[in-house]
């Protein structure tokens, strides 16, 4: 039983928690102005609700709904901040709005898209789980048959679809409307400048996590209501609520297919335009970056929307979903198996969402600290990054007791008393891999370290050596964040089996949740760190505003500042989504698992012989499909920046007013090129990643019918979800920060080091950051995606790969 603890409906007023009583103490006339407000905020809905006699579920999951809505009203508040700043002059405008045209027209194009490829695959796992029904759901004699578990998962992919795509839209729309201003501010106020672009990052972050929050507790509440109405017995209801979580994993689903077309599609349009208008501009003709006269430079600009932010913050999105749902999962699991109370079951299964309930408290908070000396620097331009970082300690001090906090109330059963200071050291754990994930990922990629310079050094020899250099850095790079990770799980795994939970047999079954705690800490400054990765291409659009309005020098050495900055902090966050990533990955593996033995009627996956030819050969698939996916999407960007360099080099062969600055180029030609070439070439590599684990397990049933071996094909996704994992996460890493390192070794000689812009050494730079670009802001980024795809495909698909 549980401690008996004073009523919450006192902290009203109400001594009798009659429901008439209740009622009529609610009436309007009875009420003030504050007691109204109390009565809408999540405490007092909780009580509410508490009062009116729902479960212990309903209150808390409605209370971190009502927390979800109240972050999305804050944040259009933010938004209103900012769009009530000055947008600029009447040039900076014109440039503004032809950023923001080539941005919502591939926007619309690409969704199009993706629309009619979420419609055929809902279509697709609808009828996958109609026809093959629901294994133990009906054997425990929950309501949920095949028709209708295969509308809830379609209806649940689609909703994370939808969600996905507007937390994409989201991004790209604050960026476009905060780039101008920014620009703007740069005249006359670096604290404003900086304020905007960092605000305008919350924004796109702040609703990722919001959205998050919001859909998978509507899609809980659903599923329950729907138990709770066609389930008489309140036992039978209470001890079935642990299978919820693996009904949603639909939504993860969803987030993740649209994530993966966004990011490829977003990427390939940016990093097409931007390598031809570098190659183009810096090293054919010696113009500066965002030069007006080139012809490329709109494309480049409009680039940094659709990729960097509408692609990065769909990534986000599902990256987030996928660890909530898998420490759901995994929440659910260790209460089920440690029989624990329905209460806690609610807050060990829950606990994800009030840790970023948590995050949005903290960050927000930690937001209000960046903040410098109002005006124009004379003398000194105070680093953006230091600004930034007051900030973040803020928001990781109050992450810190937050998350202690929350885990003695959400994670302390009374047969487990130390259990939550346990969690706690977990979630701490998880604190300390972000943390020293961001400053790894900062060593490799911020020029002010060893590691880029060696780059910018290597560039005085030429541009191989450049290249050479770059590879070292990038392959170097991988040691030590996978250390990190080997310390965090096994950490993580050691203290949560500290916890003391065990199951019917005796045996200790804390450790996996513990690693899922880990990968919350993580995320409980999540909303902070995300915000700063969406400042940077905020701050380089802004720059490119800048150039080309022809404002004074001192504005752009504003702007540069912010947008070397800007570089550093995409990479970290880069570094921060691969960490999330491994972690993630990990929980949905055992997710998986978790979910063949819920659906297989009589076998368990207890082991995996990777010794049997059909497994190894699956995790070989998995490890090489990695590889393949990279090289689609790198040679998408290489065959649309040929396409941008022919047509820019047409433009200045039959115009060459173009380059006396007499003539006006044609941006709009640029910008239809690489939209065709963006949603041409996202198809074929999207469609590996989602196809391959289908046509493999497929495959496998098809091989089985000969071998006749149990549960063979979950047994082989297995394998080739391990080895596509260990792979990508070592990929991933490579690529972001090699090109990371390569793009700063490029901006390190442009502050005027080792000959400066348009020097020799400047040369080979451009041509290693045009080698990075595609490594760093498509195949690169779309590789933490691709992982996690594999993942909640795989169980969205279990029932076609159980016999």
């Amino acid at each position: 039983m549980l401690p008996q603890k004073k009523p919450q409906y006192e902290l009203l007023g109400v001594q009798n928690p009659e429901k008439e009583q209740f009622i009529k103490f609610i009436q309007f006339d009875h009420l003030d102005i504050k007691g109204i407000i109390f009565l809408i905020s999540p405490l007092g809905t909780c009580i509410l609700l508490q009062i009116l006699g729902f479960s212990y579920l309903i209150q808390f999951i409605s209370t971190v709904l009502h927390i979800s809505i109240i972050t999305i009203i804050f944040a259009t508040c933010i938004l209103d901040q900012i769009l009530r700043h000055d947008d600029g002059t009447k040039e900076m405008k014109k440039i503004a709005i032809s950023i923001e045209e080539g941005a919502e027209g591939f926007f619309k194009a690409q969704y199009g898209t993706i629309v009619n490829l979420s419609l055929i695959f809902a279509l697709l796992i609808f009828l996958v789980y109609w026809q093959k029904g629901t294994g133990e759901l009906e054997k425990d004699e929950i309501p949920v048959g095949g028709l209708v578990i295969g509308l809830l998962e379609g209806g649940s992919f689609l909703f994370g679809a939808f969600c996905s795509g507007f937390a994409g839209f989201a991004g790209m729309w604050v960026s476009i409307k905060a780039n101008s201003r920014v620009a703007s501010a740069a005249r006359s106020c670096y604290n404003t400048a900086i304020q905007l672009a960092f605000r305008g990052g919350y924004f796109a972050a702040v609703i990722n996590i919001a959205l998050a929050i919001f859909g998978i507790s509507v899609l809980f509440l659903i599923i329950y209501f729907y138990c709770y109405l066609t389930i008489t017995d309140t036992q039978k209801l209470n001890e079935q609520i642990d299978k919820i979580p693996l009904l949603l994993i639909g939504y993860g689903f969803g987030a993740s297919f649209v994530a993966m077309f966004a990011q490829l599609g977003g990427g390939i349009y940016t990093k097409a335009a931007d390598v031809g208008a570098d190659l183009i501009g810096k090293i054919e003709n010696d113009i500066p970056e965002d030069d007006p006269r080139n012809p490329a430079v709109i494309a480049d600009l409009v680039g940094d929307n659709v990729g960097d932010c509408a692609g990065q913050s769909a990534d986000l999105f599902e990256s987030i979903t996928a660890e909530i749902l898998s420490a759901m999962i995994l929440g659910a699991t260790l209460t089920h198996e440690a029989n624990l109370h329905i209460n806690y079951k609610v807050t060990f299964m829950l606990f994800p969402l009030v840790v970023h309930c948590l995050d949005i408290i903290s960050s927000t908070i930690g937001m209000y600290f960046v903040r410098t000396q109002p005006g124009i620097p004379t003398k000194y331009i105070e680093d953006p990054l230091c600004i930034m970082k007051k900030g973040y300690r803020i928001a990781m001090i109050i992450g810190f007791f937050g998350f202690f906090f929350i885990c003695h109330h959400c994670l302390n059963p009374l047969q487990h008393k130390d259990a939550w200071l346990y969690f706690g050291m977990c979630g701490l754990i998880g604190i300390a891999v972000s943390y020293l994930f961001i400053e790894v990922t900062q060593y490799y990629t911020d020029y002010h370290y060893e590691p880029v310079k060696r780059i910018a050094q290597a560039s005085k020899t030429g541009h191989a050596t450049n290249i050479i250099a770059g590879l070292s850095v990038g392959m170097e790079s991988t040691g030590i964040p996978i250390l990190i990770i080997s310390v965090g799980v096994l950490g993580a795994y050691y203290l949560g089996e500290q916890s003391g939970i065990k199951n019917h047999q005796g045996e200790l079954i804390g450790g996996l949740f513990g690693t899922a705690i880990a990968t919350m800490g993580m995320f409980c400054t999540g909303v902070y760190i995300l915000s700063m990765a969406a400042f940077g291409p905020i701050v380089d659009n802004a720059g490119g505003i800048v150039e080309m309005s022809g404002c004074d020098e001192q504005v752009r050495q504003i702007t540069d500042r912010l947008d070397a900055v800007g570089n550093v902090t995409k990479a970290n966050a880069k570094g921060y989504s691969v960490g999330s990533a491994s972690l993630a990955s990990f929980l949905l593996f055992r997710a998986f698992i978790d979910e063949v033995n819920f659906l297989s009627p009589t076998k368990k996956i207890l082991d995996i012989d990777i010794t049997q030819p059909e497994i190894f050969i699956s995790g070989l698939i998995g490890a090489c499909t990695v590889f393949v996916f990279s090289s689609w999407a790198m040679r998408a960007v290489g065959n649309a920046a040929q396409d941008v360099i022919k047509e820019v080099r047409r433009q200045f062969r039959e115009n060459e007013g173009i380059l006396q600055g007499t003539a006006q180029p044609n941006y709009k030609q640029c910008v239809e090129i690489v939209t065709k070439a963006g949603l041409r070439e996202m198809i074929k590599p999207g469609l590996l990643s989602v196809l391959t684990p289908l046509v493999l397990g497929i495959t496998l049933r098809a091989i089985n019918v000969v071998r006749m071996q149990e549960l063979l094909p979950a047994k082989a996704i297995c394998a080739f979800l391990m080895f596509s994992t260990c792979t990508g996460i070592l990929q991933a890493l490579f690529l972001n920060n090699a090109g990371g390192a390569w793009d700063n070794s490029k901006k390190y000689i442009e502050t005027g080091e080792l000959g400066g812009k348009g020097s020799d050494a400047h040369k080979a730079a451009v041509t290693g950051d045009t080698v990075g670009d595609p490594c760093k802001d498509t195949a690169g980024p779309s590789i933490h995606i691709l992982i996690k795809l594999y993942s909640t495909i795989t169980i969205v698909m279990v029932p076609l790969f159980v016999d």
